[in-house]
């Protein structure tokens, strides 16, 4: 019997120029991806862009917008943005919102409020989604009297805005299941019985497997620099983290100092910070090294292909998981049902 496993699906991050947004789009609809997610932050290249050129290229792939923030577009926008992009891709869309990394929303100059954000946000969209005329007076964001002036055919995208819980990047499986059963415990609380649970991961597939382990190495060393604080006062969802990853505080403390003198992943991170934050050798065991996120809850995987030749290493992945699921169940889901 094969493992079960999550969905599968691509995500498609800043590094990455509109072009090869494009090209793997068109890969992701070829071996049967589900969704293609865009992820943005401040200062990286905006990706509605890429979004509308890959929902024009593209019929069946569903396309995630995960997350954006609401410091740079305001929540009134999302709406906008999110309807027309849905509009053009013939109700695809699956709209993820975000407070953003605080570092970067500091830099913009505004008081950063993660928890009012997001909520003012997700009260201000839903409603612009539901087509109704929206006053709210939020903490962080608010709206007078505000409505879409255009009709957006699909009511589906309202339905799926804040139906699921994306788990970012550098997040181990210990992690991920105490998170699904936090949100999950909070859905069933509010009546919700449905919640889907996405997770962001770098990923390695090569069939030499120690060559796609030096790759992810690299790909965690730069998420590490990238995402993680500067300095020793990390927040308490980064002590969580590092609680459930099997890696120690000292450790990762002098890791972060080793790679921001310069020093190559590859020479810095030992295998345990793969198997927390990254899939990777051959095809095989980046299969079963999934199930261990099914198994924590995570019913989708957004894999990020790190290395030069992402579309290949996409395309072998896609392959071997169709030959133990032949019937393209894997992730790799049947088209999208029209919006009703």
């Amino acid at each position: 019997m094969p493992p079960d496993l999550p969905r599968f699906s691509l995500r498609l991050h800043q590094g990455l120029t509109p072009q090869a947004c494009r090209a793997l789009a068109a890969s992701a609809e070829a071996y049967g991806f589900h969704t293609l997610w865009f992820a943005e932050n401040p200062f990286g290249r905006a990706i509605l862009p890429a979004v509308a050129a890959c929902a024009a290229d593209t019929s069946r792939v569903r396309l995630g917008l995960g997350i954006l923030n609401p410091y740079q577009h305001h929540p009134t926008l999302i709406a906008q943005e999110a309807a027309v992009l849905d509009e053009l891709s013939g109700s695809r869309v699956r709209l993820g919102i975000g407070s953003g990394i605080a570092q970067r929303i500091a830099q913009l100059g505004t008081r950063y409020r993660p928890l009012a954000a997001l909520a003012d946000a997700v009260q201000i969209v839903r409603g612009l989604l539901r087509h109704e005329t929206v006053t709210y007076r939020g903490r962080a964001f608010s709206a007078d009297r505000v409505a879409l002036e255009f009709a957006d055919r699909s009511l589906a995208l309202c339905g799926r805005l804040a139906d699921g819980l994306i788990v970012s990047n550098l997040c181990p499986p210990a992690y991920t299941a105490r998170a699904v059963a936090i949100v999950r415990e909070s859905a069933a609380v509010a009546g919700r019985k449905s919640f889907d649970i996405v997770q962001y991961l770098p990923c390695a597939a090569r069939p030499d497997g120690a060559e796609a382990r030096e790759i992810a190495k690299e790909a965690v060393g730069a998420l590490l620099m990238a995402l993680w604080p500067t300095g020793n006062d990390w927040p308490v969802q980064r002590e969580t983290i590092v609680r459930l990853s099997g890696i120690t505080r000292p450790e990762m403390v002098g890791a972060l100092e080793r790679l921001r003198r310069g020093e190559r992943a590859g020479r810095v991170l030992d295998d345990r910070f793969i198997s927390g934050f990254a899939l990777a050798g051959t095809a095989e065991q980046v299969i079963a090294q999934a199930a261990q996120y099914r198994r924590a809850g995570a019913d989708e995987l957004a894999l990020s292909f790190a290395g030069p030749q992402p579309a290949v290493d996409a395309a072998y992945f896609a392959q071997a998981v169709k030959r133990l699921r032949p019937d393209g169940e894997l992730a790799i889901d049947r088209a999208p049902q029209p919006s009703r």
